[in-house]
């Protein structure tokens, strides 16, 4: 059937031309991402309550949203923060597959059932959703060098002119500068002026709200069907007071005799900030900081071009001199240099498979039609993911790298196959591949289906993981299906029109012909070596078991000592510092110390930029005057010598002497999971109470025990119950009896103290807030709360000192919760030479071990899946195998035969895991992506001398020479194959830069095992022939209706195979005999005779090339 394909050679091209078309415009639709989406929705509840500390947010805010949104549909773990600085969060994370569009509507109906049980200030201030990816998009700083730039122009500046414009590119979804340094109308009261007009904080704030309205008294001379007006207008008012003139205006109090108090008499008032909570600058200069994060599903590297060619544009008709912006982190920097570095990978695999092919084949033109097949599978693949949906990740490119060493081989089979056929009946070449593929076409076939279903199984795996695996296992099939058509289809067409018939010895003497003739000649003598050894080993049965044994114990011994994870951290050329002074530090004193370690890192020559933030941490998004970050962006990979694993060090060894806690940690391995890389999880209290200090005590302990572990580094946590507070203690008694009232008391200091906004004005297009509060100067130590002033009933100023005391006490400024319960967030590193994986089982034993009962930790970001994977490699592997055993059984019709295959594996298992423990890498996702594939190509290897052997015993050889014919014919494919595979993954082993532990990770589980596999493999396969041939006798009872055995698949159309004095055979169940369906009786006529068989092929060219040493 496909032999009719050589009667049209041009839609045999046309159609590799249109799927190579097809495969280009895929490309450019894909969208291209660091890793396939596995991060779960997230869901963000925002919630602000001026004033509040941190226990009245919980008690006031959290507890009620919380019990409202636990148990929504989907959720797998609900995080809560909540810090001093009146801001609350809550993390709503849900499964992966949750419609995150669902998901939000969902909370935000549980929200709606308690939005009145909140207090009336954070329904004002209003409760925001959002649907976001937890991690950072992009970190710009919009700076400026002028001198008389501050952070409060550059904040507004960014807030009217940047943010409006960035929030509109498709994709982003959340933008914001760090801090709220926005415009406000700041009135700073004077509490002794006050006391003195016998005025109080809501007497200010009633002038405020009645003087500063909107006036809409409509028009006068409209129409009323009654009396006809001649002009009709429109009555007006200027409304909201915008400018501070206008509110100093502003009368509190008046009296008949003309006295008029107004604002200004007691209180100044200024265009300022709303507040002054974060400090942030970029190298020295004053900076707006903007995070970026993107919508859920949205392509990271189109939405980062279209952020940069934005801010270009901005920057070029709106920047002031002296103005700029620097992009300090983005993911698409780390994305393009991965992708960058496998590309070039891909290039040099795709030069070292043909160079290899060329050594093995012996001529450029045989060499030049693997070489144009192989792209046409590579590119067409990308058609299958547009289908599929499948982004351009570093888990689809790895799969294209490691397709390069399979899709060759259908090409090579053919070119092999149709020299084999020219050499042996002198045939012309378009004669020769007529008859060649009518004999293969059915062992191509079934190669094609062998090694795709090795990939089958894995794509339907649940979870994170199962993403990883589905990408990789579409990628990898597409890629060899199509190679088969391409074999089937292009590739003898190419044949026909550049091979040229070759019959006979070589007579140039040019270097590379000496140099084939030479390696032709060594290879001969290690294939006579080889036979030796197998006839001398094959009959001792017992060597083989012996062997396979110290493999099988090799593995388990390898793999309790081989460290595993999930993803490995990769360094992405960024450095996060997170910076925690003594609690009660003021944000002033926290600036100096960010300050300070950001000239430390500047020094480093490996070090681009740092941007510095005080009061700010990246880890939990948490505000607090004693947290601080610090940015620090590396040189390019190719800058730079030292990797940012040695850059810490050196930054942690300088540091150390600072003043305060510095911790430093690198971006999460996969973004959308967590805000940082390493080991995340949560301390809970689980008993109920509310006893801060207990809890302190007890995360104090599990801290000390966890420093103790030497797999864990960098362990870090906010949580602390000692920061400075002084509780409020009213005499109730005092207090009445003096007339005031408890609850205006307190709303009077929430005015003077905390500040408060009852009206806003519209300037510069912007809404802006007007803030009440005393002027600092009168609020800047703890017995000044005593001497500020309360109205009572009868309108006298009453000193709080008069009713009041203050008692010094300690108690947290932030408190975070996991699933309802108190918790402590606490951060960490795998320590040199430990994997993720290692730090996860120490955190459990020690749990295990200290904290006591009613208490327990739990996992979050990429540590709760890790924490949750059991020993995947294992599964995955006998997944593989049980499913690879079943289609073999299958093609061979036994249950025993296809043992052969399967227990020669564990060889390649072995040097998978042995390689990884030399190279100092884990088992990781990405090792366990190798070793499913190895399990394709050494079975495959295994395929072609069982396939063999299988045949020369049908031929009437006895098992020890079909298992000898076997091994012989099939030794010079199986190295050809195999090295060609290997010369493509080892610019994998050997790369640097970004993504250097993925390239290195999966290039090393591969070669190592292809290389185990392949030279103890040719050794153990013929032996296990052996043994399981003789086995096989047990099976007579599955033979229906004759004694004679039945024909595998690939033989339906008799395939042939043979060895060339260059080549040799490539192709699984490839032969050259007509299919024997039983067995002569006595005294009947034999049968016509059949073509050359395999062996007669074989000697035949054995002949042949001795024939031509001889001559040589």
């Amino acid at each position: 059937m496909f032999a009719k394909i050589l009667h049209r050679p041009v839609l045999a091209i046309v159609i590799s031309i249109l799927i190579v078309l097809l495969g280009l415009l895929s490309i450019s639709a894909r969208p291209i991402s660091q890793f396939p989406e596995i991060a779960p929705p997230q869901v963000q509840i925002t919630v602000a309550y001026p004033g509040a500390s941190a226990d009245v947010l919980v008690q006031s805010t959290l507890i009620p949203l919380e019990r409202a949104i636990n148990g929504v549909p989907g959720m797998r773990y609900m995080i809560s923060d909540a810090t001093s600085a009146g801001e609350a969060t809550i993390q709503v994370i849900f499964d992966l597959g949750t419609d995150p569009n669902q998901a939000i509507i969902n909370v935000k109906t549980r929200i709606d059932q308690v939005m009145s049980q909140l207090p009336k200030l954070v329904q004002l201030e209003g409760v925001i959703l959002m649907r976001v990816q937890p991690s950072m998009l992009m970190y710009v700083n919009v700076y400026s060098t002028a001198e008389d730039a501050d952070e409060k122009f550059l904040f507004n500046f960014a807030n009217v002119n940047v943010l409006p414009e960035i929030m509109r590119v498709t994709g982003i979804g959340q933008a914001r500068i760090l801090g709220s340094r926005q415009y406000a109308m700041r009135i700073w009261l004077n509490p002794d002026r006050m006391r003195a007009y016998s005025v109080s904080a809501q007497d200010v704030q009633d002038a405020i709200s009645e003087q500063s309205v909107i006036g809409t008294p409509g028009r006068v001379g409209q129409a009323t069907g009654k009396t006809a007006q001649s002009l009709e207008y429109v009555l007006v008012y200027e409304g909201r007071f915008n400018k501070p003139e206008q509110y100093e205006d502003i009368i509190i109090r008046a009296t008949p005799d003309g006295h008029v108090l107004h604002l200004k008499d007691v209180a100044k008032v200024e265009l300022g900030s709303e507040f002054f909570n974060i400090y942030s600058n970029l190298d020295g200069h004053p900076s707006a900081a903007i995070v970026l994060k993107q919508t859920l599903g949205s392509n990271a590297q189109e939405v980062i071009a279209n952020v940069k060619a934005k801010l270009d544009e901005i920057k070029a008709s709106s920047f002031p001199p002296g103005m700029d912006y620097a992009v300090s982190y983005d993911v698409s920097r780390f994305v393009d240099a991965s992708i960058e570095q496998v590309v070039h990978t891909l290039a040099e695999a795709f030069v070292l498979v043909a160079l290899v092919v060329f050594v093995f084949l012996g001529d450029w033109r045989s060499t030049l039609i693997p070489t144009l097949a192989v792209p046409v599978s590579l590119i067409g693949a990308f058609i299958f993911m547009g289908l599929m949906d499948i982004s351009i990740n570093l888990i689809t490119l790895f799969a294209l790298v490691l397709a390069i060493g399979i899709v060759v081989d259908d090409a090579i089979v053919v070119v092999e196959a149709v020299h084999a056929k020219m050499e042996a009946t002198h045939l012309p070449t378009y004669e020769a591949m007529k008859e060649v593929l009518n004999e293969i076409s059915g062992a191509i076939i079934a190669i094609t289906l062998v090694m795709t279903s090795v990939f089958v199984p894995v794509a339907f795996m649940p979870g994170p993981v199962g993403v990883f695996y589905r990408q990789f296992s579409v990628t990898m099939a597409s890629s060899i299906v199509l190679s088969g058509f391409v074999a089937l289809t292009l590739t003898p067409v190419l044949s026909v029109l550049i091979l040229k018939p070759v019959h006979g010895p070589r007579n140039s003497r040019n270097p590379i012909t000496l140099f084939i003739n030479g390696f032709n000649r060594v290879f001969n003598r290690v294939t006579s070596v080889y036979v030796r050894l197998m006839r001398a080993i094959l009959g001792r049965f017992y060597v083989t078991i012996a062997v396979l044994g110290l493999f099988v114990y090799g593995i388990v011994a390898v793999n309790r000592v081989l460290p595993s994870g999930f993803v490995p951290n990769e360094d992405q050329g960024i450095i996060y510092a997170i910076i925690q002074t003594p609690p009660g530090t003021t944000i002033e004193r926290t600036n100096a110390v960010a300050r300070t370690l950001q000239d430390i890192a500047r020094e480093l020559d490996e070090v681009a930029s740092v941007s510095s933030l005080a009061g700010y941490e990246i880890l939990t998004e948490g505000r607090a005057s004693n947290a601080g970050t610090c940015l620090i962006n590396l040189k390019d990979w190719s800058e730079r010598d030292k990797s940012v694993n040695e850059v810490i060090a050196e930054l942690e060894e300088k540091a150390k002497d600072i003043g305060a806690i510095i911790e430093f940690f690198e971006p999460p391995a996969v973004p959308g999971y967590g805000a940082a890389g390493g080991v995340s999880f949560r301390m809970l209290e689980k008993t109920g109470s509310t006893d801060y200090y207990e809890f302190d005590r007890i995360n104090q302990k599990f801290m000390e025990a966890l420093r103790e572990r030497p797999e864990l580094t960098g362990l870090f946590t906010f949580y602390a119950a000692n920061y400075p507070q002084y509780e409020l203690i009213i005499d109730n008694q005092k207090a009445m009896q003096k007339g005031v009232s408890i609850g205006k008391a307190m709303e009077n200091l929430d005015l003077m103290i905390g500040s408060s906004f009852e009206t806003g004005f519209i300037r510069f297009g912007f809404f802006y807030r007007a803030y009440v509060q005393a002027a600092p100067e009168f609020r800047a130590l703890p017995s000044d709360v005593l001497k500020m002033y309360v109205k009572n009933e009868a309108g006298e100023m009453v000193p709080y000192s008069s009713f009041m005391t203050l008692k010094k006490r300690q108690g947290p400024n932030e408190i975070t919760r996991y699933n309802m319960y108190n918790s402590s967030a606490i951060r960490g590193n795998n320590a040199p030479g430990y994997t993720t994986g290692d730090a996860v089982l120490a955190i459990k034993e020690v749990a295990a071990e200290v904290l006591p009962r009613g208490y327990d930790i739990a996992w979050e970001g990429l540590s709760y899946d890790e924490a949750r994977r059991g020993n995947e490699a294992v599964y995955i592997f006998g997944i593989v195998l049980v499913f690879v055993y079943l289609v073999l059984a299958a093609q061979y019709e036994s249950f025993i035969l296809p043992l052969a295959v399967i227990t020669s594996l564990p060889a390649g298992a072995f040097g998978s895991f042995l390689f990884l423990q030399m190279m100092g890498l884990a088992n990781d996702i990405y090792a366990q992506v190798g070793l499913v594939m190895l399990v394709g190509l050494l079975g495959k290897n295994a395929v072609l001398i069982v396939e063999f052997a299988v045949q020369s015993r049908r031929e009437g050889a006895t098992v020890f020479e079909a298992a000898i014919a076997g091994a012989t014919a099939r030794f010079r494919a199986i190295l050809m194959t195999s090295f060609a595979f290997v010369a493509g993954l080892y610019p994998l082993v050997v790369a640097k830069g970004a993504g250097a532990v993925g390239n290195n990770t999966i290039g090393s589980s591969a070669l190592g095992g292809m290389v185990m596999g392949t030279v103890f493999g040719v050794i153990l396969i013929p032996g296990l022939y052996f043994i399981f041939a003789h086995l096989a006798r047990f099976e007579e009872f599955l033979r229906i209706g004759s004694r004679a055995r039945p024909m595998p698949l690939s033989e339906e159309m008799a395939p042939f195979s043979g060895t060339s004095p260059h080549t040799g055979p490539e192709a699984a169940p490839q032969t050259e005999m007509v299919a024997v369906t039983h067995s002569p009786d006595a005294g009947e006529a034999p049968a016509a005779t059949p073509p050359a068989t395999t062996s007669e092929m074989i000697a035949l060219r054995n002949e042949l090339r001795a024939e031509e040493e001889s001559r040589e």
